[in-house]
Formats: C-alpha cells, structure tokens, sequence
C-alpha cells in the first residue's frame, strides 16, 4: 500500500492473541486472520488462563471477549494494566455482544484502543486489526528513536 510507514510483511509478522470462551469464535477469528495473512496467532478459550497466555506470549495485539465465565474481559484488562509498563502500547480490540453504552465506556477506561459489536463485519475487523498494529508498530519506532 503506498504511503503507508509500515511494510505489510512487518505487520503480517506480528503476534494477536485471541481470548474468547467461546469456540467457534476463536476459530472464526484465526480463520480470518490467516487468511489475511497473519502468521503468528494464539487463540485461547479459558479466561482463566487468558493472563499467563499474554505474559507468555506478550503479544502486539489481543482481541477480547467481555462476556465470560470465572474471569471476564473487563477483569482481564484491569490484569493487563497492572502488567504494563508505563512506556508500554499493546493494543486491545474488544469483540462482544455486548454493546451497551456502560459496556464500551467501561471496557475503553480500562484501556481497550478499540471496540466492535458481534457480530461484526470480517472485512471492518480485518482494518482494524491493521490498524493497530499499524499504530503498535510506530510508537515502537518512536520509543527506540528517542531511546
């Protein structure tokens, strides 16, 4: 794509986490997301498990359920908080059917950078998703230009 700053091969080589206690939702979004050429993706359908799978992976981008039992998303990014440095930027793009008003503020305090409505539009999620990376990727460059 002309103009743009990142290559798309530096993007396609980024790591997505995929949390969502539901299935075919994760499969759904892996689906997706290889077929758009992503090739390092994680997906992961125990919440409970969701916090060490990111310390593990730390990845450049997480795409999160809020609906979920034992641990839901809204606790997941309060935990994603408390782990990030300061300097840090690791984008969260919250995918729920819950779209209430106090849902999409509550989950944006927390720190999500985006937020979309089940079910969604694969192609919108797909700009999305590159979106962020796109973002992700140039405050790295800034922090290690001012470095």
């Amino acid at each position: 794509m002309p103009g743009h700053l990142i290559a798309p091969g530096d993007l396609l080589s980024r790591r997505i986490l995929v949390i969502d206690d539901e299935e075919a939702n994760v499969l759904l979004l892996i689906a997706l997301l290889k077929r758009e050429g992503y090739n390092d993706v994680h997906g992961i359908t125990d919440p409970a498990r969701a916090m060490q799978a990111y310390i593990d992976l730390a990845p450049d981008l997480v795409l999160l359920d809020l609906m979920m039992p034992e641990v839901d998303g809204f606790q997941l990014l309060e935990a994603f908080g408390r782990h990030e440095r300061a300097d840090e930027y690791r984008p969260v793009l919250v995918l729920t059917a819950d779209t209430t008003l106090q849902a999409r503020r509550r989950a944006l305090s927390l720190g999500a950078k985006d937020f979309v409505a089940k079910p969604f539009d694969v192609i919108e999620v797909a700009l999305r998703i590159s979106n962020l990376l796109e973002t992700r990727l140039l405050y790295e460059r800034l922090r290690q230009h001012s470095a």
